[in-house]
């Protein structure tokens, strides 16, 4: 794994990011060797990754595999790879793997960026000492980023007030419930100023290559994405995930419509008879096609959203199961801990603690 010994890293993206804000550019160019295209290479970078326990190693690896790469197609050391935690140590990874990392507090006023890299539990990521340090490096001036579900810490820190940004598809809804006032974009990553989010995955790969381009050319950020085979880079705007008709299975239009607005509707469901009207459907229509398509009632596949909406907040939110119950459309906690366990296996309270 890296470490903080200044490995550097750096990737572009062919493609504009046309719906958001583009990059700071480097400082100072330097004289040094200059890079195929002709031009002389821009000033040494410090990207920092904040990692935070269980942190996802895919996403991680996504982002400083292609900055490495950059420096040798380069020869030179473009980017430097700095490892942050809370405290300092090594980090376990979501695989187990550790990474030693300095704490956040000793970060220098030199940073270009920092990543805050997380995974599983963003409610539960109340380090000491964590939220100051990123308000600190933000009123330097050094771009802030969030990757898998860094964007929530930024969020908790107060970072992302008024700013588009997005976070994986798994931690949004648990986002939405702890602020209300933010709205993550559906998008694999955001650019907006200082601020760059990214879904996680896969998808720094493609964050990466729109950095790479800004400072070093979409010549060669398509070079860096070469070297991993990776010849089919993601615009900012495209999808994390499978469509409707491939994640059910489904490619009946009206079903469709429903199924997308019962995702939309968990606190608030809508009847049978006001689906099928807004589907431009019959109610026994509707029926037929729930049992047809999917094996399962329109209550029943209402309700397996709604629950599956509400595990997600068991695990990622600090809401209690009162709350959830109501975030999830059941009248009382009893009616959804019944439901829950009937499902699951289990209460709500021991899926919590699980």
């Amino acid at each position: 794994m890296t470490s903080n010994s200044q490995t550097p890293i750096h990737k572009t993206s062919p493609h504009k990011t046309p719906t958001h804000k583009t990059l700071p550019r480097t400082t100072a160019a330097n004289t040094g060797p200059s890079h195929p295209g002709g031009a002389a290479l821009p000033a040494v970078q410090n990207i920092g990754f904040l990692l935070l326990p269980d942190f996802a190693l895919m996403s991680y690896a996504s982002a400083i595999e292609p900055l490495r790469a950059a420096n040798l197609l380069t020869g030179q050391s473009i980017y430097r790879i700095l490892n942050y935690s809370a405290s300092g140590g090594n980090v376990l990874s979501s695989s187990g793997t550790m990474v030693p990392t300095t704490p956040i507090a000793q970060a220098p006023t030199s940073l270009h960026s920092l990543f805050v890299c997380a995974g599983g539990h963003p409610s539960q990521w109340q380090a000491p000492g964590m939220f100051p340090a990123l308000r600190k490096l933000a009123r330097w001036g050094v771009r802030l980023g969030g990757i898998s579900s860094g964007a929530y810490i930024l969020a908790a820190a107060g970072l992302l007030a008024q700013r588009q940004f997005t976070i994986h598809w798994e931690h949004a809804p648990a986002l939405i419930e702890a602020f209300p006032d933010l709205e993550p974009q559906r998008a694999r990553f955001v650019i907006d100023g200082d601020r760059i989010t990214c879904g996680g995955g896969v998808a720094p790969l493609d964050m990466m290559h729109a950095m790479i381009a800004e400072n070093l050319g979409s010549d060669f950020a398509t070079r860096v994405s070469d070297w991993y085979l990776h010849t089919h880079v993601g615009v900012s705007s495209g999808s994390q995930r499978a469509s409707l008709a491939e994640r059910y299975n489904v490619h009946h239009a009206g079903l469709l419509r429903v199924l997308e607005k019962m995702e939309t509707t968990i606190e608030d469901p809508k009847s049978r008879d006001e689906m099928a009207r807004f589907a431009r459907l019959s109610s026994r229509q509707l029926d037929r096609l729930f049992v047809q398509h999917l094996g399962k009632s329109f209550l029943e596949t209402y309700r397996l959203v709604r629950l599956d909406h509400a595990k997600k907040l068991l695990t990622q939110s600090a809401l209690s199961i009162s709350e959830i119950a109501f975030a999830t459309g059941f009248s009382n906690s009893s009616h959804f801990s019944r439901s829950f366990k009937e499902t699951y296996g289990v209460t709500p309270g021991k899926a919590r603690r699980t």
